[in-house]
């Protein structure tokens, strides 16, 4: 069975509701329909009734069972407003300015109804930024418990199943973080391992990746992931994992062996911690189109309940697997 297979039966045995906030995004729409006929998740679209109704019949999309809620009529929206405004008013905000938000920004309005337990996640990024998803997200739902530092990962399925866990890798950060320092790459690598156990159900071999290989080259950015690496050896002691690696290094094992042969992860590692954010971000859009492997994410860490972004150049079903991802999610977080 695929990996998002495995993740949408899970997610199909306790259902929960997901927003989707971009209804002014036909790929929402399609996404919307195949979600409900493999009754993945429970949904709820936001938008006004009959502006989501007329698009849909445009579009040719059946979306019988989807709940749609309108800002502007909505019942709950006076205490939304109160609870923006209280918990935005150390920076200046009033209920007027709370209101405009709310009837205006529609992801926001959704991050509102998970503050208020009236939803279980939501997917948004098809239209938006990262930023606009995670500023609101931040703000209103701040981060989990124990949480160091929100990050994000993807998944990626590779149809050959030669590398990772039967072809399956997790790769990070490739949306969130820019330029993380060694103690931030050290907390990613722990955030995933955990993540990688929920998702994929099997035991993280991370690598941190690197032009060098165990100090085959000298340079600050070697000594940032090096460092990085005696971190998490210290903070994570019972995970496999090791680095500095270049990647052939991670996971072929004939490489591994040859360029680290004193490494349990080099040649079998499934959890790819890159350097930076143009690493990471070019590595997996190069192993999505090169590969044809299946792209999951990004998927958000650390936040206080499920809020997960998407490439504003997914396609619909990018935004099935993460709906999947996003109601598996709730389910754990529960």
């Amino acid at each position: 069975m695929a990996f998002i297979d495995e993740v949408k039966a899970k997610a199909k045995a306790e259902k929960k509701l997901i927003i989707l906030p971009e209804s002014e995004d036909d790929r929402t729409y399609f996404a919307a329909e195949q979600t409900m006929k493999e009754g993945i998740a429970d949904l709820v679209m936001i938008g006004a009734q009959d502006v989501i109704a007329d698009r849909a019949k445009k579009l040719g999309v059946d979306l019988t069972g989807v709940k749609t809620v309108d800002p502007a009529t909505s019942d709950k929206l006076d205490a939304y407003v109160a609870k923006l405004t209280e918990l935005r008013a150390k920076k200046g905000m009033t209920e007027e300015k709370a209101r405009e938000i709310l009837l205006n920004d529609y992801p926001t309005f959704g991050i509102l109804m998970l503050k208020m337990g009236d939803a279980d996640g939501l997917v948004s990024g098809a239209c938006h930024s990262t930023a606009d998803i995670l500023r609101p997200a931040l703000q209103i739902l701040k981060t989990a418990p124990g949480t160091k530092m929100v990050s994000s990962f993807f998944i990626l399925d590779t149809p050959t199943k030669e590398y990772g866990a039967d072809g399956v890798l997790m790769f990070a950060d490739c949306a969130l973080c820019q330029d993380p320092s060694s103690e931030e790459l050290a907390t990613i690598a722990g955030s995933c391992a955990e993540s990688f156990k929920t998702f994929v159900g099997a035991d993280p071999k991370i690598a941190f990746l690197s032009h060098s290989t165990m100090g085959s080259a000298k340079h600050d950015l070697v000594d940032k992931v090096h460092n990085a690496v005696d971190i998490a050896k210290e903070e994570y002691p019972s995970l496999d994992l090791d680095g500095e690696l270049q990647l052939d290094a991670a996971i072929v094992p004939s490489v591994g062996e040859l360029k680290a042969p004193n490494s349990k992860v080099a040649g079998h590692a499934n959890v790819l911690v890159f350097p930076n954010i143009d690493a990471g971000n070019i590595g997996y859009k190069l192993v999505q189109r090169f590969a044809k492997a299946e792209a999951y994410g990004p998927v958000l860490q650390g936040i206080a309940a499920p809020v997960n972004d998407l490439s504003r150049g997914c396609f619909a079903e990018d935004i099935v697997g993460v709906v999947a991802l996003t109601a598996l999610q709730a389910q754990l977080s529960k």
